[in-house]
């Protein structure tokens, strides 16, 4: 690959993003990210076949990995019908990992190692196991324990020790993020993605999952289940606090528990010019942030800042922002800091309405402004420039800029 030559994106689908132990909660992770996969591939236009026959490698998040059995990617390729000699990777860098795949996989890419890789991330934090510390060993008298996986190993801060909603309460009054910037965003989330929804503006980017039931036919989930048309800041300012007492964040401003997949087949645009696969976006800059300590709300605008600053443009160039709604208080923070404008930021709701699958969301959010890259390059408008971010378990930040194909 010549220094100069850009990865595109030619394929990006996901599921629907179900609540805990909803529709999809049957549904192992493994099989979510080959349903992503599939209809990626199916995307790049032609037999999906001859798509698959050019995958060279596989990179898919997901954090709660207990019980899945080995490698989950993996499965998911082998699930999604790609051939046995491709080589598969499970990334965990916790509510980073989707998007940490996508940036792997363009690395792998522009080192000329491959041409055309599949990256994205899955969750299925329904299934995730309850865990029995120390049962190998044995315990010889008292009480036993058992701990929940996805708590655990998903939403503790294990520098820490608490809760990452605790963890974001207490960093609040530093930043001076109010309740009602809480419940203001948690309030549009919601208005948005309804609006979206009904609009048919996911419809691109969805690939229905087929849940097998115990009687009768197979249940088609097609919709995100965690939409609430019905949510206000007035209904939100009803809630109480989730994590402290006297605190600001509530179950109705904290991201929802859910389930989920999401991926992009990726390659050169010069192989995408000779397959005649589409490209839906281009990739640009990306930054990878941490520290100085495990906070999380100002790290989407850090590694945001940084993705601009590497590609030459500022905050307030972006058309299109997506901050994952870990929290209300991390896309308050992430506005204020960067000056953005709210209406371009999250037009279309985010992890507080449409649900936060740990593993899977980053890749969502790709998923999610590759097609509308592509529905404004459709239309005849500029292209647009968007920007991807989000903030991860033990203070850390990923972004990703993408654009329209010139």
């Amino acid at each position: 690959m010549s220094a100069s030559e850009s990865v595109v994106i030619v394929g990006a689908a996901r599921t629907p993003q179900g609540r805990l132990s909803g529709a999809l909660g049957t549904v192992s992770a493994a099989d979510l990210g080959a349903t992503a996969i599939r209809a990626a591939l199916a995307q790049a236009g032609g037999s999906p076949a001859d798509v698959s026959c050019a995958v060279e490698r596989v990179i898919l998040g997901q954090v709660l990995q207990a019980g899945a059995g080995q490698n989950p990617a993996r499965q998911a390729a082998l699930a999604a019908g790609l051939d046995w000699s491709v080589p598969a990777i499970t990334v965990n860098k916790v509510c980073l990992s989707g998007l940490a795949a996508i940036i792997d996989a363009a690395r792998l890419i522009r080192a000329g190692e491959a041409q055309v890789v599949v990256a994205g991330g899955m969750e299925s934090m329904s299934q995730a196991p309850h865990l029995l510390p120390n049962s190998r060993r044995g315990h010889a008298y008292g009480a036993i324990e058992m701990l929940d996986h996805a708590a655990h190993d998903g939403l503790t801060d294990a520098t820490e020790g608490i809760s990452m909603g605790l963890s974001t309460e207490q960093y609040n009054d530093r930043y001076g993020i109010s309740r009602e910037a809480q419940d203001h965003w948690a309030a549009l989330s919601h208005t948005r993605a309804a609006a979206a929804q009904e609009a048919g503006g996911f419809a691109a980017e969805l690939a229905p999952v087929s849940v097998p039931q115990r009687r009768g036919e197979p249940e088609v989930v097609a919709r995100d289940e965690g939409v609430r048309p019905e949510t206000t800041p007035q209904s939100l300012a009803r809630l109480r606090p989730a994590f402290r007492e006297g605190g600001t964040l509530t179950a109705g401003n904290s991201s929802q528990i859910s389930d989920g997949a999401a991926a992009v087949v990726l390659t050169t645009a010069s192989r995408a010019a000779t397959e005649g696969w589409p490209v839906l976006a281009v990739l640009g800059a990306h930054a990878q942030v941490a520290g100085p300590d495990s906070s999380l709300a100002e790290q989407p605008a850090r590694a945001l800042a940084a993705a601009c600053e590497a590609g030459g443009v500022a905050p307030g160039d972006l058309d299109h922002v997506e901050i994952n709604e870990a929290f209300g208080a991390v896309v308050a923070r992430s506005v204020d800091v960067l000056g953005l404008q709210e209406s371009r930021v999250n037009p279309h709701g985010g992890g507080i309405s449409l649900g936060h699958p740990i593993g899977a969301s980053g890749a969502r959010l790709v998923v999610h402004v590759a097609h509308t890259i592509a529905a404004h390059a459709i239309a005849a408008h500029p292209a647009s420039l968007a920007g991807v971010a989000l903030c991860g378990g033990g203070g850390q930040g990923d972004a990703l800029l993408l654009q329209g194909k010139d």
